[in-house]
């Protein structure tokens, strides 16, 4: 019998850790997957250009060593084999998925599903011609890369001239010239990781900085330090054009055209529900993300949405929550998601990382928010490890409730560090009892605590 309890439709973070989390809860769940376990995080995403960026980095402390009293003579970057380093830690860390869902014991399909009808009992899914029936239905289909209708663009990507996240983490051939449409994560990364390789990187991004919602004043830092990396940078322009290999831009009422090997189009994501059918439910939309509450449920009874597809926080860890929030709800249990405190982060050189509100965003909303801003030299350990470093934290309080609201940083480990930032906001603790704390030292993440004095 092709009868479930629960049917997931992707498995990427969200799809893949609820269906694990649902088994554990007792539900006999099916997973469908129409390309490769981990969806694009895993395979084409968040772990895949960490690979390579750790590559690089190596690379560059090894060129850069001499004022850390360390010499070193004809270091060089592989890029073959930074690549197939890249996609060994994929295959393993995707065979990992396979053996947990095995494990307990969740079936997976690998097939594009899609749903059939809703039943008085339940959902009807179809794949490769078959029918599956299920209870509760969970959706978990991700995001896929925008390609904006600049005149050249389809065509490019169609050539391999214009390049995706998915294209580019496989490119197994340096460009010389590479041109980054977008200045977001994914194209802030990609540059690091192409110019510190040898290429010419322009990252040429619409607005008026970099790092998107990313607070000015460490945005402003992240862009000095990555042009010191030899990443060019065009803010405020407008591209118009692409191919012939080239890309044309207008910048100050001028048109302008760069020469590049390859384009990166990194101008966002969008949710990609199409084609599951979901409109035969009558499940709401809003341009093209699924319309979900807090416990991820649609307007549907019986189905929910987590991850991109729902378009509230595109983020793998995001993602992983959600979908524990819908499989929580499925059992009874009471939980709500709530998305004041997730961490972001940019995995560049150095590191940005930011939770909560910004001292600008509180107080759009009215809070009476302060805002301390240190220098992270404040921290020992960042002062022995980085010379000359730029970094800085800053915490964002609410001065009526004597709340940390906000936390943001640049420079070494803040990857590792902002979970801590996230967990002050989340559990609310006042100021006086963070201050209690006591942090590990030397650590770069006693800035924190410093800051806290300072408030």
């Amino acid at each position: 019998m092709n009868t479930y309890d629960l049917i997931v439709i992707g498995g990427g973070p969200a799809g893949y850790n609820a269906a694990e989390r649902a088994a554990h809860g007792g539900l006999k769940t099916l997973l469908f997957e129409k390309r490769a376990l981990g969806g694009v995080c895993l395979n084409e995403g968040c772990i895949p250009s960490k690979a390579l960026l750790n590559s690089v980095k190596i690379y560059n402390y090894a060129r850069h060593s001499a004022v850390y009293g360390v010499t070193t003579t004809g270091a060089k970057l592989d890029h073959k084999a930074v690549v197939a380093r890249k996609d060994k830690v994929v295959s393993r860390l995707t065979g990992g998925v396979a053996a947990k869902l095995k494990k307990c014991g969740v079936t997976v399909i690998t097939a594009e599903a899609s749903l059939k009808q809703k039943t008085s009992t339940g959902f009807t899914i179809t794949a490769s011609s078959i029918d599956y029936t299920s209870k509760f239905l969970l959706v978990c289909v991700g995001s896929e890369a925008i390609v904006p209708p600049i005149p050249g663009a389809a065509e490019g990507v169609k050539s391999g001239f214009v390049m995706t996240n998915r294209e580019i983490l496989a490119l197994q051939t340096l460009p010389k010239r590479l041109a980054v449409i977008g200045g977001g994560v994914i194209g802030l990364e990609m540059a690091e990781y192409f110019a510190g390789a040898g290429a010419e990187v322009r990252v040429i991004e619409m607005l008026d900085k970099i790092a998107g919602p990313t607070e000015k004043e460490i945005s402003s830092i992240l862009m000095s330090e990555l042009e010191k990396a030899g990443i060019a940078f065009t803010l405020s322009a407008k591209v118009t054009a692409v191919g012939n290999g080239s890309v044309t831009f207008e910048k100050d009422g001028k048109s302008e055209t760069w020469a590049c090997d390859k384009v990166l189009m990194s101008v966002g994501r969008r949710p990609s529900a199409a084609g599951l059918n979901l409109e035969a439910a009558g499940v709401a939309m809003e341009r093209g993300a699924v319309l979900t509450d807090e416990c991820l449920r649609t307007n549907v009874p019986g189905l929910y949405a987590a991850g991109d597809v729902n378009g509230k926080s595109m983020l793998a860890h995001t993602a992983y929550r959600e979908g524990e929030v819908a499989v929580n709800h499925m059992l009874g249990k009471r939980d709500v998601m709530r998305y004041n405190a997730i961490g972001s982060v940019i995995y560049t050189h150095p590191e940005v990382a930011c939770a909560g509100e910004t001292l600008e965003s509180a107080r759009a909303k009215g809070i009476d928010a302060r805002c301390v801003t240190l220098p992270m030299m404040y921290s020992g350990r960042y002062m022995a490890e980085n010379e000359g470093g730029s970094g800085i934290c800053k915490v964002v309080t609410d001065a009526g409730s004597n709340r940390v609201i906000g936390v943001h940083m640049i420079g070494s480990y803040a990857s590792e560090i902002i979970y801590g930032a996230s967990l002050m906001i989340e559990t609310e603790y006042n100021i006086s009892d963070l201050r209690e704390l006591v942090f590990p030292h030397p650590t770069c993440g006693e800035v924190i605590r410093e800051a806290l004095f300072e408030l």
